[in-house]
């Protein structure tokens, strides 16, 4: 018992202080997956912070995340290699959140040795996915700046980026539900809920994608793909420049499209939740809600294209998203409303 709770306060400081928001999230999950889910978060969040460190050479990154991949890959753990990653890394991290994981990398693999075999598999199943897409990152595109700005090539390489990236964990998430809670285990089928849990990942990355847009040209990195650029008559480098708005509209247009086809799924894989798993269902609800209100903003922006314009929503509207639907103890009907006329609003 003590062990167990040194392992959740380990977990929930460290996300803590990684991420509020997904803090709040695990912190609403059932207990029997709270670990799971949040331990392959922090892996993937480690992984990510490798991957953005940028005072090391690319070529030194890629191999920092290899040498992570390759725990996940095999049937041991390479103690070594993991404190090397650790060593290296770890000082080197502006943000505070992201030094304290690093520098617990090593008992956040402790804690994955220690749990079932099932709960193992999942993960190992999932991180060398969520890694490989990291690696696009920094094998796709070639700079660091604006100057150097490089766009994915086509759209199947946007759809299986943002399937590495975010939708391989609808899987994950389905699987670890059906396998830890009864209840999902007699009311769901793993393998096509799984598939609709793809489109939901996919739909929350790709409005990600969208609403960083600007922000990613500048670090050299245009996930709109070239080819569909070209078709009205643009090349990444002039996403650079905002008086192209009434240029990009179309392409603006039809990713939202995708995504809300995306994120429409992802809805009816919330509300098909069991009733009674209340925490389950909110933990899914949140996130979604929080990505349809960002997709609005888009649609309703002067500029997606200008780097002064605010596509995040507030933090005050996070939380009464959060406060409405857990007052209501998830119940479809808020959240429904709350989609519904944004969603009418979006088109």
């Amino acid at each position: 018992m003590n062990d167990d709770f040194s392992e959740r306060h380990l977990l929930r400081d460290i996300l803590k202080r990684v991420s509020r928001s997904f803090y709040l999230t695990m912190a609403v999950l059932p207990d029997g997956v709270s670990k799971q889910v949040g331990l392959a978060y922090l892996f993937a969040r480690a992984a990510d912070s490798i991957a953005d460190t940028g005072q090391v050479d690319r070529s030194a990154r890629v191999l920092c995340l290899r040498q992570l991949k390759s725990q996940f890959l095999l049937d041991y753990l390479n103690w070594d290699e993991i404190v090397g990653v650790q060593t290296m890394m770890a000082p080197l991290q502006s943000s505070p959140g992201e030094r304290a994981l690093l520098e617990q990398l090593e008992n956040c693999f402790r804690l994955f040795h220690s749990l079932e075999y099932q709960d193992q598999h999942e993960i190992r199943q999932l991180l060398p996915t969520l890694i490989s897409g990291m690696e696009m990152d920094l094998t796709v595109f070639p700079g660091e700046s604006e100057e150097r700005v490089t766009a994915l090539p086509t759209m199947a390489d946007l759809d299986m980026y943002i399937y590495r990236v975010a939708g391989c964990v609808g899987v994950f998430w389905t699987n670890v539900m059906c396998t830890r809670l009864p209840r999902m285990r007699r009311r769901w089928d793993p393998e096509s809920k799984g598939a609709i849990g793809i489109r939901f990942g996919k739909g929350l990355q790709l409005t990600n994608i969208l609403k960083d847009l600007p922000k990613d040209l500048r670090r050299g990195r245009c996930y709109i793909p070239q080819t569909v650029l070209e078709e009205v008559g643009l090349q990444p480098q002039d996403l650079l420049d905002k008086r192209n708005i009434s240029k990009f509209g179309p392409v603006l247009q039809k990713l939202v499209g995708i995504a809300l086809a995306h994120l429409d799924q992802g809805w009816f894989y919330t509300l098909s939740i069991p009733r009674m798993e209340v925490r389950l269902r909110l933990a899914c609800m949140w996130p979604i809600l929080i990505a349809l209100r960002s997709l609005h903003l888009l649609t309703t922006s002067k500029n997606v294209l200008d780097p002064a314009e605010t596509l995040k929503i507030s933090r005050l509207e996070v939380y009464r998203i959060m406060l409405i639907t857990t007052l209501t103890g998830g119940s479809g009907y808020p959240g429904t409303a709350y989609w519904g006329h944004f969603r009418k609003a979006i088109g």
